[in-house]
Order: C-alpha cells, then structure tokens, then sequence
C-alpha cells in the first residue's frame, strides 16, 4: 500500500483546486492590495473575492470576516480582545471566561495568560462521551461573565458540542459567545446564525487550505481590542498588509467545502472502519467520543491494555496520532480522555484515525489488517 495518510485532523493535503487558485499569485498580482494603484487592484479583488468564498461557506457577510494567521491567532484574539477590553473600560474588574474542560491549548493558555491579570476562568466539565451539558454552562454564567468559548467538535475524539443551545443561553444572559470551529468547519455545517455565535474560528490546514491561514468570524456590532496594532488593516482588527496568496487558498478551499463536503463519504467509511476493527478486535477495541454526535471522520479507538506510541510504531507507513499531535510520541494519558473519565488501561492505548477525502476503503482495509498482525 505504500503510505496511508489517517492523520487529515492534524493537517490536510492542499487540494487541487486551492493550489491552482493559488498559483497565478506566486509570480503575479504581487502589488499591496491597499496601495490603490494599477499594481494593487488584481491583489486587493482577490482578497476581496477570498473573503466572500469564506463568508459564503460560514454563511455570514463578507464585512464579518477577519483574516489570521490560524485558529490559534484567532482564539487568543477572541479571548484576549474580550478580556482586555473589558479590563480597559472597567479597572480594577475581574471578567469572568467560561471554557470547557477539553479546549485546545489556543483556548486554555491565553486564558490561564488572562488569570495572572486578574481575570476568572471556569472550565465546565464534560461526560464520558465528551460532551457538555449546557445547563451546567448557564449555571456558572455570572454578573462579570464576558465571554464563553466552547470548541464546536474537538480535535481528538471529535467530538459534537451542543453550541447552538449555549449560545442561546450566553445570548438570553447578554453573554458574548465564541466557538473554535477548526475541526469543524469543511465538515459540517458551521452556518453561524444557525449556531448562533458572535465569533467563530477557522483554520485553514485543516480543510485543505495552507498552513498559516485562517480567519475569524466577527458578528457585525462586535467589538474586540486588537492583538496586532498598526496601520489598520482588516478594518482596523488585524493589522499587517494581508497575505494574498494564502487568503486566496483559503477562500478556494471554504468554496470547494461548501459545493463537495463529502461528509456522506466520510461518514460512511469512518463507520465501515470502526464496524471492521469491533468484528476484529471485539471488546479489546474501544470508541472514544460520542457514537452519533460527532465528526464525519473521526475514529479515536483505544485498544484495552496496550501503549498506543508501541503499535503506531509497528503499523508501518500510516500516518495517525495518538491524540493531539502536540502530543504525539506521549506516554502519558490524553488530557481529553482524563477529563471524560477514561480509564488508564483505556487511555493509554488511545489511537486518532481521522480521514480525508482522498481515503479509500482498500486503506482501511489495509490498516485494519496490519492492526491485526501487531496488536
């Protein structure tokens, strides 16, 4: 088989179809899309028109559309715009942040950031699915509460977080809600009225698009303290001249999820996958995360008293992860799967298959039967 790739949580291939929306920009249309001369006007359209193809997908307008450089610029500038806003306009306060307790380290770490400035966090905890109850949301929602920011499907387990019912609780509580969609986005529907979010985020590597390229949705009427002061750009948000190439990936690669999504084809082979590994292995395989309400390609599988870094080893060629990829090679538990109650016999041989659209089933059968010969 050569090399399997079952790692498109990590990072996507650049498609096609991005790279060749790209490739006009690596010798032409080189001029500063805000110059406002002739060498500008082919950059500052196609910034324009990268912008509209990310909105369309998101469902928004394209005046709500903040380009970043990943979801992680995006989630501290949501986190840390909140906050320092609300520390600006009212000195000496303590803003109050509402998380999960399974949130990526771009969520978690500007906010542990927040508390050394005074803020208060609060993680909700989750079920051994994964999942939150909302309730439990809107019971720590106080009179300082600025901002709750709850991942739509995480990045591990993939896991689906019921954010359009606390959105309408952080709503009904004049709350600001935010939600880091970038597992999600590309995968399932992220049309953010329906979701009801003020701010979304996106990474591009993970639909296709390059690395170091994302956006931020920004409800319009939203207003956040900047990360990056300068002259201005993204309508005073972000400043520093755009990266026209990668915004142009960007937008090629929302438009190519919302005209082919492929979530039917995905969710059928993550099924076929996980259907053949329970007729292979029976009760020594485990799912991780919830059986229905989760992404269309994610299969995180522990194999009950094994060390998932000893059996990655021995499946030669495939590219998966043993949880984050930050993590990977780790020996330790997933932070996730401690949070969801797993045990450690379960945790510790926790394996991430996530697939992608140019998986086939022989892949899977091929992987399967290498699980057989070493696990």
């Amino acid at each position: 088989m050569g090399t399997i790739y079952f790692d498109h949580n990590a990072s996507t291939p650049v498609a096609d179809e991005v790279v060749a929306a790209m490739q006009p920009f690596l010798s032409g249309h080189w001029g500063n899309p805000s110059s406002g001369h002739w060498a500008s006007v082919g950059a500052a359209a196609a910034l324009t028109r990268a912008r509209e193809q990310v909105a369309s997908l998101l469902g928004a307008t394209a005046d709500t559309v903040v380009f970043q450089s990943g979801a992680s610029e995006a989630n501290n500038h949501v986190i840390k715009g909140c906050a320092l806003r609300h520390l600006r306009e009212h000195p000496g306060s303590h803003p109050h942040i509402v998380i999960s307790s399974i949130e990526h380290s771009s969520v978690r770490r500007p906010c542990r950031w927040l508390e050394t400035l005074g803020a208060r966090v609060t993680e909700v905890p989750v079920d051994g699915h994964g999942r939150i109850d909302p309730e439990r949301v809107a019971a720590t929602i106080s009179d300082d509460t600025v901002l709750v920011s709850i991942m739509h499907a995480n990045n591990e387990i993939g896991t689906l977080q019921p954010i359009a019912e606390v959105a309408a609780i952080a709503r009904e509580r004049g709350v600001l809600m935010h939600t880091d969609a970038a597992q999600s986005v590309g995968k399932v529907a992220t049309k953010v009225d329906e979701l009801g979010v003020d701010m979304l985020s996106v990474a591009g590597h993970k639909l296709y698009a390059p690395k170091g390229i994302g956006a931020l949705y920004l409800r319009s009427g939203v207003e956040l303290d900047p990360l990056v002061h300068g002259a201005g750009h993204e309508q005073g948000r972000r400043s520093g001249t755009e990266n026209v190439l990668l915004a142009v990936g960007l937008g090629a690669a929302c438009a190519l999820a919302e005209h082919d999504p492929c979530t039917d084809r995905l969710t059928e082979l993550r099924d076929r996958f996980w259907h053949e590994l329970r007729e292979a292995f029976g009760d020594g395989v485990v799912l991780n995360g919830h059986p229905i309400e989760r992404l269309p390609n994610t299969v995180n599988v522990s194999f009950v008293g094994h060390i998932s870094p000893d059996i990655l080893a021995k499946l030669d060629g495939v590219a998966a992860s043993t949880g984050a990829a930050c993590h990977a090679g780790s020996r330790t538990m997933s932070s996730v799967l401690t949070a969801m109650g797993v045990a450690e016999d379960v945790g510790l041989g926790a394996i991430r298959f996530s697939l992608g659209r140019a998986t086939t089933v022989s892949e899977i059968e091929a992987v399967v039967t290498m699980l057989r010969r070493v696990v």
